[in-house]
């Protein structure tokens, strides 16, 4: 075998393989007001705070993105003392923003504002979620670090009601062990998924109710064999008595 072969071979995947991965920037960030959840047509808004960023570079430019609709981004630049050095609206899904560490920038805040999207589509689990907000940092001939990224859970009126029901149903089927509620759950997943959300709303309740009347019965079941078992400790008890009784009675005649 030609080992110096193989080897190239070898370093040519890794360049390759190193190549395709995009490598995270040090940029530190945090964030305030992200929701855990959007209905689709509320508006919403949450600030992104950048620091750090001159870890790597001391000039780059800042890439934000959102699949928010109706967008205005607005980037504050902060001094080390806090004030403020520049401040720079943008409309529309994406923007970039330079930084640079001679403009005595030691800190970005990005507030991000706009709509909730329309759900592309519609997956109880995993659950469908869209692109709140993304940062990257690009450089001059193509390098390209991210920095973070944020997605949200999104939802109609419809789908939540859905979903609670499912989830309800779920936690009752979990403890019931029985075979038609699962498949009865199974098909409120399938209808959910298929953006059947009536259908969904009423498999579920089906489950969970099938799933309550199997706990009821193997209650009832469990409570006919306690029964069962006392009257047999209770009959055993009885007979062992009256068997010591004629014993006493054979004794008694004998003497």
């Amino acid at each position: 075998m030609n080992w110096n072969r193989c080897s190239k071979a070898l370093v040519a995947t890794l360049l390759v393989l190193t190549a395709a991965v995009v490598p995270a920037a040090a940029v530190s960030t945090s964030s305030d007001g992200v929701p855990d959840e959007a209905q689709v047509g509320n508006e919403v808004s949450a600030t992104f705070t950048l620091t750090e960023l001159y870890t790597d570079y001391e000039s780059w430019t800042l890439h934000g993105e959102t699949n928010l609709t109706g967008v205005t981004w607005t980037v504050r630049k902060l001094d080390q003392a806090g004030n403020q050095v520049s401040q720079t609206s943008y409309d529309g899904g994406e923007f970039n923003e330079s930084i640079d560490i001679e403009e005595d920038t030691a800190e970005v805040e990005i507030q991000v504002r706009g709509t909730t999207p329309e759900v592309r589509n519609f997956t109880y689990e995993p659950e469908q979620r869209f692109l709140f907000a993304s940062f990257e940092l690009l450089r001059q001939g193509g390098a390209q670090q991210d920095i973070s990224e944020t997605s949200v859970h999104y939802y109609t009126e419809d789908s939540k009601e859905a979903r609670q029901a499912i989830e309800n149903a779920s936690a009752a089927v979990e403890g019931a062990g029985d075979s038609e509620a699962e498949a009865t759950l199974e098909d409120a997943i399938e209808a959910y998924n298929n953006e059947e959300f009536g259908s969904a709303t009423t498999f579920a309740n089906n489950a969970e109710q099938q799933a309550q009347q199997a706990q009821n019965a193997q209650s009832r079941n469990q409570l006919i064999l306690y029964a069962v078992a006392a009257l047999l400790v209770v009959a055993l008890f009885v007979g062992v008595v009256l068997y010591w009784r004629s014993q006493q009675d054979s004794y008694d005649k004998l003497g």
